[in-house]
């Protein structure tokens, strides 16, 4: 027998019953949270608020410290050279140009060293010497700079001095721009010198950086590019870097904080010389954290300590500067992509 199709008087009533039914309660929720979470959930915040609480601290107390330096020079500190304690004429114009040259240096060598060594592990080494590689270069990262210090004045100045410095010096130097570059006592120490130390120092920490975010990559857009007939470059740059580009830069980022911030590596081999005759990489320098390391502990109350920590405060606006030119960096990265797309 056949069904018999439901009417419009059917219809309605089904309708009606269906909107006078009352509706299913939805399954009962604990109005307030288990003491767990609210207790984790308050640790977080308090932790935020402590990094916040701590950072402004320290720019109060650095503004505070540095008051009287600022009163006295205000922002012609930035670009006076002479640093006289005996009759209290200071100006940071030496160790900023110290602090940016030498972190140049060592981004300059870091950086391709870095990739090379990060493109090697991921798609060129065996499987034999990923491991071993890659835990050779952490390694790297765990010796104390004093060591690097150390190791920078006593063997490799010395080499630097010998088989790099005299003979650009005698290539080059009546030159009349070029030599300019290479003056200096052939002792190793200075700008250079500071910079390739800085370098070994950081590559580890890039190094490590990107291999970690080159190996993010989806492998199956490795192999389709390479299924596709692209070569190892082609795929490191088309693929893995416009994938990893922001890790890359933070990778990069960490390096350069590494390098700015490092103090007694700089200390041994930057030859600590409050002078700015010239712009050649083997005059002996000076740096911001150099000076501070040097000089603070018999810096008397007064100018020369407040300088000192004008310099501090100098150093903490590098690093922000640096810090929202690489987000400023990315974002332009993205919104280039985005219009690519």
């Amino acid at each position: 027998m056949s069904t018999p199709m439901p009417t419009t008087g059917h219809l309605r009533d089904l309708a009606s019953r269906q909107r006078t039914a009352p509706l299913s309660s939805p399954p009962s929720q604990p109005r307030f949270s288990p003491w767990p979470d609210r207790l984790f959930s308050a640790a977080a915040h308090a932790a935020a608020v402590l990094v916040l609480a701590l950072l402004v601290g320290i720019i109060v107390s650095l503004v505070i410290g540095a008051a009287p330096a600022i009163k006295a020079y205000g922002l012609g500190f930035l670009w006076t050279s002479e640093w006289d304690p005996v009759l209290e004429h200071f100006g940071g114009l030496v160790m900023i140009w110290g602090t940016l040259a030498s972190s140049a240096i060592a981004l300059l060598i870091a950086v391709p060293v870095s990739f090379g060594i990060a493109v090697f592990l991921t798609e060129l080494a065996p499987g034999w010497l990923k491991r071993p590689l890659g835990t050779a270069v952490e390694l790297l990262a765990a010796v104390p700079s004093i060591v690097y210090g150390m190791w920078g004045l006593l063997v490799f100045g010395p080499l630097l001095a010998r088989f790099v410095q005299q003979p650009l010096q005698a290539a080059f130097g009546n030159v009349p721009l070029l030599g300019q570059l290479f003056q200096g006592p052939p002792v190793g120490l200075g700008l250079l010198s500071a910079g390739i130390i800085l370098a070994i120092m950081i590559i580890p920490f890039i190094a490590s950086v990107m291999r970690d975010v080159f190996e993010v990559t989806p492998p199956m857009l490795k192999e389709s590019a390479y299924g596709l007939g692209a070569t190892t470059w082609e795929v490191v740059s088309k693929v893995v870097l416009p994938y990893t580009k922001t890790g890359v830069v933070g990778g990069i980022m960490l390096g350069l904080g590494r390098a700015i911030g490092e103090t007694m590596a700089v200390t041994f081999v930057i030859g600590n010389m409050n002078q700015l005759g010239s712009l050649s990489l083997f005059e002996p320098a000076n740096s911001i954290t150099s000076a501070l390391a040097n000089e603070f502990a018999e810096a008397g109350e007064g100018l020369h300590q407040a300088s000192l920590i004008y310099l501090g405060l100098v150093l903490f606006f590098i690093t922000f500067v640096i810090l929202v030119l690489s987000r400023l960096l990315l974002k332009r990265l993205q919104r280039h992509e985005g219009a690519r797309t």
